[in-house]
């Protein structure tokens, strides 16, 4: 059988690759501790769960607008507006199944071929195979970690070229956990403008940040930064909901809403009813159950990154948000495991990891970052101790 061009060109999602190998291997009663999962390992929210149920006694379970329900994208504009100090129309809002969904929309209907979109690295695994499904090209530029993986307004400068049509921003950063303060996003927006850049900021991480830092959307910092820009946000993150499968955009041009919606009408229509019902709750609702949730994310960070900065020859910068932290582990590539094998970069080194200590994480080169990899710390304390001890026994045994 003959395939697409388009996807013969795309990769396969390494961190879902990585999460299913090690689920697989639970499955035959394996003790793999998995650093992998892109999700919190909390609950949803009770009070959230309780609005999903009701819609469904509501008989909430039919179709809804293409782009979402009034009173979602109301609920919406509420949160946008109280948390962000941003103002939008309902004809700005549109709301997908995930954040995923949303960048992959707005992908198709803004780029095509000889198009050139700048996606700084470490990027979100999906990002470059989304530009790619488009017909666009993802200009990758590289931050490390001296640059605690921010970007500078010097290396877009360098990176744009006449086909150059947009910069996507991330922050809190997944698979970093770095974030842009505000004064680092206004020379950023500043640089953006001054090329006619649309700015793609995907802010799906912003209620996970820790040591008292600020979250800034970059779209609030000027109507006109506003007006040329594009807010991908959702409930999955900060709510625990990754099921619920919800995302929006908020543009400030109300014609790329326009096309996404058409695009979605054709595709998948509206995100689930039932997701949407409650996820108002979620944004209208108490955040009780988040700021916990943080404190503990915060808490495990700690412990994380202090024993990763125990292990001779590994580095770790301190994530400022989001759940992931990025050590560097390319001093031990080089050096041959006990079957004589030389590892020659994170994907060596993390199927090393996986078949002699059951430990699974997230090989830097599916980031665009081979030195690094990434571990969630998603998961209980107990597994993060005994996952750092395992790491740390595995890189011992290496010559």
């Amino acid at each position: 059988m003959k395939f697409s061009e388009r996807i013969q060109n795309v990769s396969p999602s390494m961190t879902l690759a990585i999460d299913a190998k090690a689920r697989e291997m639970k499955a035959l009663g394996e003790d793999v501790i998995g650093f992998g999962a892109g999700e919190p390992d909390f609950n949803t929210p009770e009070h959230i769960k309780q609005a999903g149920i009701r819609a469904i006694q509501d008989n909430q379970t039919r179709y809804t607008p293409v782009g979402g329900s009034v009173l979602f994208k109301e609920a919406i504009i509420h949160k946008l507006q109280r948390d962000n100090g941003l103002i939008y129309e309902t004809n700005q809002i549109l709301a997908s199944s995930g954040a995923k969904q949303s960048f992959y929309n707005l992908a198709q209907v803004l780029w095509q071929a000889g198009d050139e979109v700048i996606i700084p690295a470490p990027y979100w695994v999906s990002f470059p195979d989304m530009v790619t499904l488009s017909g666009a090209r993802p200009v990758i530029i590289h931050s490390g970690a001296e640059q605690n993986f921010k970007v500078t307004p010097e290396q877009i400068d360098k990176a744009v070229t006449p086909n150059t049509r947009a910069i996507v921003i991330n922050s809190p950063s997944n698979p970093t956990g770095s974030a842009y303060d505000k004064g680092e996003l206004e020379k950023l927006a500043e640089c953006a403008l001054r090329h006619g850049l649309l700015i793609i900021s995907d802010e799906i991480y912003e209620q996970i940040v820790f040591d008292g830092f600020q979250h800034t959307s970059i779209a609030s910092l000027s109507k006109e930064v506003q007006k040329n820009c594009v807010v991908i946000n959702g409930v999955s993150k900060s709510f625990a909901m990754t099921g619920w499968r919800i995302g929006y955009i908020a543009a400030g041009n109300p014609e790329i809403v326009k096309q996404v919606n058409k695009l979605q009408g054709q595709s998948t229509s509206n995100p689930c009813s039932v997701s949407q019902a409650a996820s108002i709750e979620a944004l209208n609702g108490p955040l009780d159950e988040v700021h916990k949730m943080v404190r503990e994310f915060e808490k495990r960070r700690d412990i994380l990154v202090g024993l990763l900065r125990q292990i001779p020859g590994v580095s770790c910068n301190m994530p400022t948000g989001s759940f992931y932290s990025f050590p560097d582990f390319s001093a031990v590539y080089g050096k041959k495991d006990a079957t004589g094998k030389i590892l020659q970069g994170s994907l060596d080194f993390t199927d090393y990891l996986l078949s002699a200590e059951k430990v699974a994480i997230v090989p830097g080169v599916a980031f665009g970052a081979d030195a690094h990899a990434r571990l969630s710390f998603a998961t209980s304390l107990e597994k993060i101790e005994a996952g750092a001890h395992r790491i740390k026994e595995a890189i011992s045994k290496l010559q």
